[in-house]
Protein backbone atom coordinates (compact mmCIF):
# COMPACT_ATOMS: atom_id res chain seq x y z
CA UNK A 1 0.00 0.00 0.00
CA UNK A 2 2.84 2.28 0.69
CA UNK A 3 4.21 1.57 -2.67
CA UNK A 4 0.96 2.18 -4.02
CA UNK A 5 0.68 5.48 -2.59
CA UNK A 6 4.55 6.37 -3.46
CA UNK A 7 3.51 5.39 -7.07
CA UNK A 8 0.57 7.33 -7.31
CA UNK A 9 2.12 10.47 -5.99
CA UNK A 10 4.95 10.32 -8.42
CA UNK A 11 2.55 10.49 -11.10
CA UNK A 12 0.82 13.26 -9.92
CA UNK A 13 3.58 14.88 -9.64
CA UNK A 14 4.82 14.50 -13.39
CA UNK A 15 1.09 15.34 -14.66
CA UNK A 16 1.70 18.61 -12.41
CA UNK A 17 4.63 19.56 -14.06
CA UNK A 18 3.40 18.53 -17.68
CA UNK A 19 -0.03 20.85 -16.43
CA UNK A 20 2.24 23.64 -15.79
CA UNK A 21 3.00 23.95 -19.25
CA UNK A 22 -1.00 24.66 -20.69
CA UNK A 23 -0.72 27.33 -18.72
CA UNK A 24 0.51 30.90 -19.66
CA UNK A 25 3.99 30.68 -21.54
CA UNK A 26 5.49 27.81 -23.21
CA UNK A 27 8.63 27.32 -22.18
CA UNK A 28 9.54 27.65 -18.44
CA UNK A 29 12.64 27.56 -16.30
CA UNK A 30 12.62 25.11 -13.30
CA UNK A 31 11.89 27.33 -10.83
CA UNK A 32 8.93 28.58 -12.75
CA UNK A 33 7.58 24.80 -12.76
CA UNK A 34 8.22 24.70 -9.23
CA UNK A 35 6.14 28.01 -8.10
CA UNK A 36 3.31 26.69 -10.56
CA UNK A 37 3.32 23.10 -9.15
CA UNK A 38 4.22 23.84 -5.88
CA UNK A 39 7.30 21.18 -5.46
CA UNK A 40 10.40 21.79 -4.24
CA UNK A 41 13.49 22.71 -6.60
CA UNK A 42 14.94 19.57 -6.56
CA UNK A 43 12.13 17.62 -6.78
CA UNK A 44 11.42 19.57 -10.29
CA UNK A 45 14.54 19.29 -11.00
CA UNK A 46 14.55 15.59 -11.11
CA UNK A 47 10.84 15.21 -12.49
CA UNK A 48 11.99 17.39 -15.30
CA UNK A 49 15.05 15.56 -16.05
CA UNK A 50 13.03 11.96 -16.16
CA UNK A 51 10.39 13.87 -18.34
CA UNK A 52 13.19 14.69 -20.58
CA UNK A 53 14.61 11.33 -20.94
CA UNK A 54 11.31 10.54 -21.92
CA UNK A 55 10.78 12.68 -23.98
CA UNK A 56 7.38 14.32 -22.32
CA UNK A 57 9.69 18.01 -22.44
CA UNK A 58 12.58 18.97 -24.29
CA UNK A 59 15.19 21.45 -22.60
CA UNK A 60 16.87 24.32 -24.70
CA UNK A 61 20.50 23.85 -24.35
CA UNK A 62 21.08 27.71 -24.75
CA UNK A 63 18.87 29.30 -22.71
CA UNK A 64 17.73 26.23 -19.99
CA UNK A 65 14.38 26.63 -20.89
CA UNK A 66 11.87 23.68 -20.74
CA UNK A 67 9.23 23.12 -23.79
CA UNK A 68 6.54 20.60 -23.95
CA UNK A 69 8.27 17.27 -25.95
CA UNK A 70 7.48 15.22 -28.91
CA UNK A 71 5.97 12.75 -26.94
CA UNK A 72 3.20 14.93 -26.49
CA UNK A 73 2.50 15.67 -29.87
CA UNK A 74 2.40 12.00 -30.50
CA UNK A 75 -0.20 11.02 -27.57
CA UNK A 76 -2.25 14.33 -28.33
CA UNK A 77 -2.48 13.25 -32.20
CA UNK A 78 -3.40 9.68 -31.31
CA UNK A 79 -5.95 10.81 -29.13
CA UNK A 80 -7.76 13.07 -31.58
CA UNK A 81 -7.68 10.97 -34.07
CA UNK A 82 -9.54 8.54 -32.00
CA UNK A 83 -12.75 10.98 -31.58
CA UNK A 84 -15.42 10.06 -33.75
CA UNK A 85 -16.45 13.98 -33.80
CA UNK A 86 -12.83 14.57 -35.08
CA UNK A 87 -13.17 12.26 -37.42
CA UNK A 88 -16.16 13.26 -38.63
CA UNK A 89 -15.87 16.98 -38.82
CA UNK A 90 -11.88 16.81 -40.54
CA UNK A 91 -12.46 17.22 -43.96
CA UNK A 92 -15.76 19.75 -43.70
CA UNK A 93 -14.40 22.19 -41.59
CA UNK A 94 -11.66 22.17 -43.98
CA UNK A 95 -13.53 22.52 -46.79
CA UNK A 96 -15.46 25.48 -45.17
CA UNK A 97 -12.07 27.23 -44.49
CA UNK A 98 -11.17 26.87 -47.97
CA UNK A 99 -14.21 28.17 -49.35
CA UNK A 100 -15.38 30.70 -47.34
CA UNK A 101 -11.32 31.91 -46.13
CA UNK A 102 -12.44 32.10 -42.63
CA UNK A 103 -11.51 30.16 -40.03
CA UNK A 104 -13.52 26.95 -39.46
CA UNK A 105 -13.52 24.85 -35.91
CA UNK A 106 -15.42 21.87 -33.85
CA UNK A 107 -15.47 21.48 -30.50
CA UNK A 108 -17.13 19.62 -27.92
CA UNK A 109 -18.08 20.84 -24.02
CA UNK A 110 -15.84 19.78 -20.97
CA UNK A 111 -18.15 20.64 -17.86
CA UNK A 112 -18.31 24.46 -18.25
CA UNK A 113 -15.75 24.90 -21.21
CA UNK A 114 -15.10 24.64 -24.96
CA UNK A 115 -12.65 22.11 -26.03
CA UNK A 116 -11.67 22.71 -29.56
CA UNK A 117 -11.29 19.17 -31.17
CA UNK A 118 -10.87 20.57 -35.07
CA UNK A 119 -9.31 23.95 -36.52
CA UNK A 120 -8.43 25.14 -39.90
CA UNK A 121 -7.76 28.62 -40.89
CA UNK A 122 -8.42 30.69 -44.46
CA UNK A 123 -6.37 33.04 -45.88
CA UNK A 124 -9.06 35.63 -44.33
CA UNK A 125 -8.34 34.65 -40.89
CA UNK A 126 -4.67 33.61 -40.57
CA UNK A 127 -3.24 31.94 -37.10
CA UNK A 128 -0.34 31.25 -36.25
CA UNK A 129 -0.65 28.91 -33.90
CA UNK A 130 -3.85 25.97 -33.60
CA UNK A 131 -7.00 26.07 -31.01
CA UNK A 132 -7.25 22.14 -31.12
CA UNK A 133 -6.78 21.38 -27.60
CA UNK A 134 -7.40 24.20 -26.29
CA UNK A 135 -10.20 25.87 -24.21
CA UNK A 136 -12.88 29.01 -23.91
CA UNK A 137 -16.03 29.83 -21.70
CA UNK A 138 -18.89 28.63 -22.92
CA UNK A 139 -21.42 31.80 -22.29
CA UNK A 140 -18.54 34.06 -24.35
CA UNK A 141 -18.47 31.96 -27.82
CA UNK A 142 -20.63 31.15 -30.48
CA UNK A 143 -19.87 27.24 -30.00
CA UNK A 144 -20.11 27.72 -26.19
CA UNK A 145 -23.81 28.51 -26.69
CA UNK A 146 -24.86 26.04 -29.41
CA UNK A 147 -23.47 23.27 -26.87
CA UNK A 148 -25.26 25.11 -23.70
CA UNK A 149 -28.64 24.82 -25.93
CA UNK A 150 -28.50 21.03 -25.95
CA UNK A 151 -28.30 21.09 -21.77
CA UNK A 152 -31.55 21.60 -19.38
CA UNK A 153 -31.59 25.10 -18.26
CA UNK A 154 -30.95 23.52 -14.57
CA UNK A 155 -28.05 22.24 -15.59
CA UNK A 156 -26.84 25.22 -17.38
CA UNK A 157 -27.10 27.02 -14.10
CA UNK A 158 -24.99 24.65 -12.01
CA UNK A 159 -22.59 25.10 -14.46
CA UNK A 160 -22.57 28.80 -15.20
CA UNK A 161 -21.64 31.46 -12.41
CA UNK A 162 -24.08 34.46 -12.13
CA UNK A 163 -23.04 36.88 -13.05
CA UNK A 164 -20.79 35.72 -15.60
CA UNK A 165 -17.37 36.99 -16.29
CA UNK A 166 -17.14 39.53 -18.55
CA UNK A 167 -14.25 39.40 -21.43
CA UNK A 168 -15.44 42.52 -23.57
CA UNK A 169 -18.38 45.12 -22.53
CA UNK A 170 -20.00 42.99 -25.17
CA UNK A 171 -20.44 39.70 -22.94
CA UNK A 172 -23.39 38.43 -21.73
CA UNK A 173 -23.02 38.59 -18.02
CA UNK A 174 -26.68 37.76 -16.95
CA UNK A 175 -27.87 34.18 -16.69
CA UNK A 176 -31.16 35.40 -17.26
CA UNK A 177 -29.97 37.07 -20.40
CA UNK A 178 -28.19 34.58 -21.77
CA UNK A 179 -31.38 32.22 -21.63
CA UNK A 180 -33.11 34.62 -23.90
CA UNK A 181 -30.21 33.61 -26.10
CA UNK A 182 -30.10 30.48 -26.06
CA UNK A 183 -33.63 30.44 -26.60
CA UNK A 184 -33.32 32.40 -30.00
CA UNK A 185 -30.06 30.19 -31.31
CA UNK A 186 -32.80 26.97 -30.15
CA UNK A 187 -35.41 28.58 -32.24
CA UNK A 188 -33.65 29.33 -35.39
CA UNK A 189 -30.58 27.08 -35.68
CA UNK A 190 -27.22 28.47 -35.18
CA UNK A 191 -25.82 30.91 -32.60
CA UNK A 192 -23.59 33.99 -33.35
CA UNK A 193 -21.07 35.98 -31.35
CA UNK A 194 -20.10 39.42 -32.19
CA UNK A 195 -16.96 40.62 -29.99
CA UNK A 196 -18.14 38.79 -26.94
CA UNK A 197 -14.71 37.10 -26.71
CA UNK A 198 -12.51 39.29 -27.82
CA UNK A 199 -12.76 42.49 -29.96
CA UNK A 200 -12.16 42.57 -33.46
CA UNK A 201 -13.83 38.96 -34.14
CA UNK A 202 -17.07 37.18 -34.65
CA UNK A 203 -18.12 33.74 -35.44
CA UNK A 204 -21.32 31.87 -36.85
CA UNK A 205 -22.18 28.62 -34.88
CA UNK A 206 -24.30 25.27 -35.20
CA UNK A 207 -25.04 22.36 -33.11
CA UNK A 208 -23.85 18.65 -33.77
CA UNK A 209 -25.87 16.09 -32.82
CA UNK A 210 -25.25 12.30 -32.54
CA UNK A 211 -27.75 8.81 -33.15
CA UNK A 212 -29.81 9.88 -29.91
CA UNK A 213 -30.20 13.32 -31.20
CA UNK A 214 -28.22 14.52 -28.24
CA UNK A 215 -26.11 17.73 -29.07
CA UNK A 216 -22.39 16.59 -28.62
CA UNK A 217 -20.32 19.08 -30.34
CA UNK A 218 -20.90 22.27 -32.65
CA UNK A 219 -19.40 23.81 -35.52
CA UNK A 220 -18.45 27.77 -36.07
CA UNK A 221 -16.93 30.18 -38.71
CA UNK A 222 -15.32 32.48 -37.41
CA UNK A 223 -13.15 35.46 -38.32
CA UNK A 224 -11.85 39.03 -37.81
CA UNK A 225 -14.59 41.37 -38.00
CA UNK A 226 -13.31 43.25 -41.71
CA UNK A 227 -13.02 39.62 -43.36
CA UNK A 228 -16.41 38.18 -41.71
CA UNK A 229 -18.57 40.60 -42.38
CA UNK A 230 -21.39 39.72 -39.59
CA UNK A 231 -24.08 42.55 -41.21
CA UNK A 232 -23.99 41.45 -44.96
CA UNK A 233 -22.86 37.77 -44.56
CA UNK A 234 -24.73 36.13 -41.24
CA UNK A 235 -27.32 34.49 -43.14
CA UNK A 236 -24.92 32.94 -45.82
CA UNK A 237 -22.73 32.03 -43.71
CA UNK A 238 -25.26 30.87 -41.17
CA UNK A 239 -26.45 28.61 -43.72
CA UNK A 240 -22.60 27.18 -44.09
CA UNK A 241 -22.46 26.53 -41.01
CA UNK A 242 -25.75 24.38 -40.84
CA UNK A 243 -25.26 22.41 -43.14
CA UNK A 244 -22.00 21.31 -42.42
CA UNK A 245 -23.04 20.54 -39.00
CA UNK A 246 -26.28 18.74 -40.32
CA UNK A 247 -23.58 16.93 -42.94
CA UNK A 248 -21.30 15.67 -39.54
CA UNK A 249 -24.71 14.52 -37.81
CA UNK A 250 -26.07 12.39 -40.64
CA UNK A 251 -22.31 10.84 -40.30
CA UNK A 252 -22.65 10.29 -36.24
CA UNK A 253 -25.80 8.39 -36.98
CA UNK A 254 -28.18 11.55 -36.44
CA UNK A 255 -30.94 10.74 -39.23
CA UNK A 256 -33.07 13.66 -38.66
CA UNK A 257 -30.96 16.96 -40.05
CA UNK A 258 -32.32 20.07 -38.35
CA UNK A 259 -33.88 21.31 -41.43
CA UNK A 260 -32.86 24.99 -42.14
CA UNK A 261 -35.02 28.14 -40.48
CA UNK A 262 -35.57 31.34 -41.63
CA UNK A 263 -31.93 33.44 -40.63
CA UNK A 264 -31.84 36.58 -40.16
Amino acid sequence: MVSDNASNQSVLRATAVLDAFTHGRPELRVTDVAKATGLGLSTTSRLLATLESLEFVERDPMSNLYRLGAKTITLGGIAVNQMPVHRATRQIVQNLAREHGLGANVAIRRGDRVFYVANFEGPLSPRSFTLVGQTNPLHATGLGKSLLTGLDPAVRQSLLPDPLPAFTHRTITDLATLEVELDRISSRGYATELEELALGRACVAAPIRDGSGEIVAALSISGPLSAIDLPQREAQLASAAIEAADAVSVSLGHHAPTALNTLV
